[in-house]
């Protein structure tokens, strides 16, 4: 890993290698629901970047939602309460979804998740996640598309932040303390 920005950041993912898995994923996505309508659910305020890229890659007829979530506030671990600070602004029932996330860490939210959305009645529900952390996995929930499987460290950037910072920076980095 090379030196990021800062001193205490470390590039995990550099950004092009990012944008090549983007593409890969979008490719996937793209054969998978092909001839049918797609309609992505951004969580915010993580996946917006991921979402954007994610977006401009598919080759299908797409609609876009956000859905706003906290869990861990100005801390470097999650709360473990989840909390809805935006919801959906029309319906998904009858829909396709995947659900847009950008990091799947203990599963906490991601199960909330799981069961707010299905009591939309979409059609189908999957997920795509740009990182796994399943070291960290205190619920059995897994993705349906994955960027990156990464070890238990605490990342920022593209998209992710800190205490609202760091969501800039076009790499994955390690946040050291």
């Amino acid at each position: 890993m090379n030196e990021g920005p800062s001193d205490n950041l470390q590039v995990l993912i550099g950004a092009d290698k990012i944008h090549e898995r983007v593409r890969e994923l979008a490719s996937q996505i793209s054969t998978d629901y092909r001839g049918r309508s797609l309609r992505l659910i951004g969580i915010l305020k993580g996946s917006w970047i991921f979402l954007a890229d994610l977006i401009r890659q598919l080759d299908l007829d797409v609609s876009v939602s956000f859905l706003g979530v906290a869990s861990y506030g100005r801390s470097t671990k999650t709360s473990g309460e989840v909390k809805i600070t935006l919801d959906l602004d029309d319906s998904i029932e009858g829909l396709d979804v995947l659900v847009v996330e950008d990091i799947l860490d203990t599963g906490e939210t991601f199960r909330y998740l799981q069961g707010v959305l299905t009591g939309h009645q979409p059609r189908s529900l999957k997920s795509v996640v740009l990182l796994d952390k399943p070291a960290r996995r205190t619920q059995h929930v897994k993705a349906d598309y994955v960027g990156f499987t990464i070890p238990d460290v605490f990342v920022v950037g593209y998209g992710l932040d800190f205490s609202q910072q760091y969501r800039n920076l076009p790499d994955v980095c390690v946040l050291h303390p």
